[in-house]
């Protein structure tokens, strides 16, 4: 894959996580409603954000891929938190509190909870979800995946090279250590 394609600008701005100067690029394609992607960001994520992130070998960027409509909100008002670092607070609470949220028999509700963490009061909350402009960008974008052949997620472009699945930190790491060299 081509990596100026990959990271030429989208419909929404990239957030970077880490240096984005950082010799390794990892962008993920995520569903807020995946349990893969859960698994990931809460049993791999931390070790590579520790050992590669943190440290300036690697910048991580996700990318909306929602496959329903409650992964859409969730992105949505991770979007409207309003900064860089809160929206990438607010996917990581959404992935760690996942089962209340994605799986509840009112999903609003439960969101509603949880974006009252970040500062979202009941106005704000549905201001959010009833931005329709923000609703196509993030639609925009997981059509932007698709064209790359992300159809499942997460997906992984690591400097250009397509890898799906929860990957495992020991796995992740070795194809950080390759593209290092």
């Amino acid at each position: 894959m081509d990596i100026t394609e990959l990271m030429a600008e989208g419909s929404l701005p990239d957030i970077v996580i880490g240096d984005p100067d950082a010799p390794v690029t990892i962008v993920e394609y995520a569903s807020m409603t995946c349990g893969h992607c859960a698994n990931f960001h809460e049993n791999s994520y931390p070790a590579i954000k520790a050992n590669y992130i943190d440290a300036g070998k690697a910048k991580l960027i996700i990318r909306e891929f929602p496959f329903d409509p409650r992964a859409l909100a969730a992105f949505m008002l991770a979007r409207c938190t309003g900064d860089d670092a809160k929206r990438t607070a607010m996917i990581d609470i959404l992935f760690d509190k996942q089962d209340e949220w994605a799986r509840a028999e009112n999903a609003s509700t439960a969101l509603l909870n949880i974006a009252k963490l970040a500062g979202f009061s009941q106005t704000s909350f549905a201001a959010c979800l009833n931005n329709k402009e923000l609703q196509q960008q993030i639609t925009l974008t997981q059509e932007r995946g698709q064209e790359f052949g992300v159809d499942a997620t997460p997906t992984f472009f690591v400097n250009g090279d397509k890898y799906t699945g929860s990957l495992p930190a020991d796995q992740m790491a070795a194809i950080i250590e390759q593209n290092l060299q």
